[in-house]
């Protein structure tokens, strides 16, 4: 090979692993959450939950999210949980803390929100079409009207309700922003979230809770520097106005 098609192979290969750096390499993958969202009808108001995580392979590990799809079609509840789907690295401790979790919603407006929010706080709780706030021993909770009851069991209410502080709280220092409520903390537990008592019962076979604890912080803790390592490259990039310039 002439040592002028040996340099066009280096600069070529060299521009490879820029790129693929750039993108992330082979972590890259499209987010299975927005396929969910695209294919699921556009009139159908719906919560995405996440359901379950795993973390798989010893060498070379890869990513999975298992979501539970809540969807109210015209009066008709429907719920599906979906197979597993492979994530990133970024996308798996983008949620990592948030197992049971809404992850995304529409509602019937047609308005959709990737927020993470507790369970049904978006689009059910405290909208009258579904329900109404009721007072229990001196406390008011909500309670979904009867022919959406079924409500109650998808999103553990029954064991877990939502007082009117819980939502008021949510509602007016966490909606629609980057911030995750997860209730109220006892006993160093938090209400929601990954690891709470309500992530556990409400999914009693869940792969990630299985989990032996020491994996479960080792996979936390490396996502996590990773991350940090990712968004520290991507901000010195930013500043320096990228490769080629």
């Amino acid at each position: 090979m002439s040592q002028k098609h040996l340099l066009k192979l280096f600069s070529i290969t060299f521009l490879s692993v820029i790129i693929l750096s750039s993108c992330g390499g082979n972590n890259y993958k499209k987010s299975p959450l927005d396929q969910i969202i695209r294919d699921l009808p556009r009139d159908e108001v719906f919560s995405v939950i996440l359901h379950d995580m795993d973390v798989r392979g010893s060498v070379f590990e890869t990513y999975y999210h298992q979501y539970q799809i809540i969807s109210d079609d015209d009066g008709d509840v429907d719920e599906v949980i979906t197979d597993w789907h492979e994530v990133s690295e970024k996308e798996f401790n983008r949620y990592i803390n948030d197992m049971g979790m809404e992850i995304a919603a529409r509602d019937s407006t047609g308005k959709l929100t990737k927020n993470v929010a507790p369970p049904g706080y978006n689009n059910y709780v405290g909208n009258s079409r579904y329900g109404r706030w009721e007072n229990r021993g001196g406390s008011s909770f909500w309670a979904f009207y009867g022919q959406y009851a079924f409500m109650s069991s998808l999103f553990r209410m029954n064991s877990y309700p939502v007082s009117r502080g819980y939502y008021t709280d949510w509602y007016g220092n966490y909606r629609g922003t980057d911030r995750r409520y997860y209730g109220p903390t006892s006993g160093g537990d938090s209400y929601y979230g990954t690891g709470s008592s309500y992530s556990r019962t409400s999914n009693p076979t869940s792969t990630w809770n299985s989990r032996s604890s020491s994996f479960r912080q080792r996979v936390k803790s490396r996502v996590s520097r990773s991350s940090s390592k990712s968004s520290s490259t991507s901000s010195w990039r930013s500043k320096s106005g990228g490769f080629g310039k």
